[in-house]
C-alpha cells in the first residue's frame, strides 16, 4: 500500500479529532464553553454553558468522531499499527485541534470512541467503574481518570495485541496529565461535584 495513502489517512484522523464539536454546539445556543467553568470544550463544560441536551450530543460527537476513523482504518487498512497511529491521531486531532489554535479538550470521549472499535468490552467494564466512582464521590473528573488509568489493564486483560495497550498507556497518561488542575482541586476538595 502507498506511503501517501497512508499518510493522508492519518492526516485525516487527525482533522476528524480536530473537530471542535463542542464549541460548534454551544456556539448554537449562544454560549461558547471556552468562556464558561472549566473553559474546557468537552461534555461535562458545555453541558454547564449550554445545558445537558447540548452536552449529550457533545459527548456523542467526541465519541463518534473518535470512532469514525479508526472503525474505516479497520475496514480499508486491516493492519494494528495504521490502527493504532489512526486511533493516536484522532485523539491527539482533539487534544490540539488545528482549528481551535491547538488549545483542545481532555481526549475523555474522544478516547471512548477509540476504545469502542478496539475493544467494546473494556469499554463496558469502564462503564461499571465510571459509574461506580461517580455514584460514590460524584466527581466525574476523578472518575474519568481512574478509568483512563484502568483501560491498558482492561485491555491487555481482554486483548492480546500488545500494540493496543501501549496506545492505552499513553492516551491514559495524557488524559491524565490533561487533568492536572482538576487533580490539584480534587486534593484540596475544590473540585465540583456532579449533581443531576
Amino acid at each position: 500500500m502507498k506511503a501517501i495513502t497512508i499518510i493522508s489517512f492519518i492526516l485525516f484522523s487527525y482533522l476528524c479529532g480536530s473537530l471542535p464539536i463542542g464549541v460548534i454546539l454551544g456556539k448554537l445556543k449562544g454560549k461558547d464553553p471556552r468562556e464558561v467553568g472549566s473553559k474546557n470544550i468537552g461534555a461535562t463544560n458545555v453541558m454547564r454553558a449550554a445545558g445537558k441536551f447540548m452536552g449529550i450530543l457533545t459527548l456523542i460527537g467526541d465519541m463518534a468522531k473518535g470512532a469514525v476513523p479508526v472503525i474505516l482504518a479497520c475496514l480499508f487498512f486491516d493492519n494494528p499499527y495504521i490502527i493504532a497511529i489512526s486511533a493516536l491521531a484522532v485523539f491527539i486531532g482533539h487534544i490540539f485541534p488545528i482549528f481551535l489554535k491547538f488549545k483542545g479538550g481532555k481526549g475523555v470521549a474522544t478516547a471512548v470512541g477509540v476504545y469502542l472499535v478496539i475493544s467494546p468490552l473494556s469499554v463496558v467494564m469502564a462503564i461499571f467503574l465510571f459509574i461506580a466512582i461517580v455514584y460514590k464521590w460524584r466527581y466525574i473528573s476523578l472518575a474519568s481518570i481512574s478509568c483512563a488509568a484502568a483501560m491498558p489493564v482492561f485491555i491487555g486483560f481482554l486483548s492480546s495485541k500488545k500494540l493496543y495497550i501501549l496506545l492505552a498507556i499513553i492516551m491514559g497518561a495524557i488524559i491524565i496529565l490533561r487533568h492536572k488542575d482538576n487533580i490539584k482541586r480534587l486534593i484540596n476538595h475544590k473540585e465540583n461535584k456532579f449533581t443531576i
